[in-house]
């Protein structure tokens, strides 16, 4: 399951970010690359074509992503939610983030 994630996930890279993603991913854990594929397919299936292109515009909409996940942040969650936006400026990925998860 983790090497399948890791795939899928560096996939979403663009271009030459696919490798550093690769390389990125492999030091998280299996819970960690859950909630990025969380994040990338609440993104996917609420996308309307925008996309965010600064590191602020990524972390302002990864905010409304966890707020919308309605309950509060742990300690655990924070540190996903870094690793999430380290993940996204690194690779060049570019989802929108009206993601409201399911």
């Amino acid at each position: 399951m983790r090497s399948i994630l890791i795939s899928a996930l560096a996939g979403c890279a663009e271009g030459s970010g696919r490798a550093r993603s690769r390389r990125f991913l492999q030091g998280l854990s299996s819970d960690e690359l859950q909630f990025i594929a969380e994040y990338l397919g609440a993104c996917i299936l609420e996308s309307d074509g925008d996309s965010p292109h600064s590191r602020e515009e990524l972390a302002g909409r990864v905010m409304e992503f966890q707020a919308a996940r309605e309950h509060a942040l742990s300690a655990d969650e924070e540190h996903k939610m870094v690793l999430l936006l380290e993940f996204l400026c690194r690779g060049g990925v570019s989802a929108s983030l009206r993601a409201r998860p399911s």
